[in-house]
């Protein structure tokens, strides 16, 4: 199941890479991880998008290398993408790290001890308040299933179920 997931990863990477210019796109993966009894989030962007929108937001150049220049993109992701349970509460995401290339940032997040079945809802905001043609895909994988949900500038919130 994890291959397949790379392997959807690596395509949506080279098919958003391929057309860069004419289209925006993220893509998160939403996973139980059965060892450490936690929900895991991996979000994938397109490094050029989240560079355009720091600079924009703050007027100044950003390297994400940095701990405080990732400080800022983590209060962004961290307003813009949330999950919720079926009381509507958000679920605390713990901030685990990010990886940047020249391609993409990749950010990691896990909701401790959270089983994925408590996520009830789906909040996905990355990039769209910034670039209107934005589309984000969150793939969840729960009880041996993955279902996939798209995200727009006008559809930010979902239902899982």
């Amino acid at each position: 199941m994890k291959l397949q997931r790379i392997a959807m990863l690596l395509c949506a990477c080279v098919s958003i890479h391929a057309s860069a210019h004419r289209f925006h796109a993220g893509i998160a993966d939403i996973s139980y991880n059965e060892r450490t009894g936690s929900t895991e989030v991996v979000h994938t962007y397109m490094a050029h998008d989240v560079e355009a929108l720091l600079t924009a937001l703050y007027q100044r150049q950003f390297d994400l290398s940095d701990p405080e220049d990732q400080a800022v993109l983590r209060k962004y992701v961290e307003k813009q993408f949330w999950l919720a349970d079926k009381d509507g509460r958000r679920l605390p995401l713990n901030w685990v790290g990010v990886t940047v290339d020249t391609d993409s940032v990749v950010v990691f997040q896990e909701a401790v001890r959270t089983p994925v079945a408590h996520v009830e809802t789906i909040h996905d905001a990355v990039l769209s308040d910034f670039l209107p043609d934005q589309q984000n895909t969150v793939n969840l994988t729960a009880n041996g299933s993955l279902r996939t949900f798209g995200f727009t500038s006008s559809r930010t919130e979902l239902p899982v179920h």
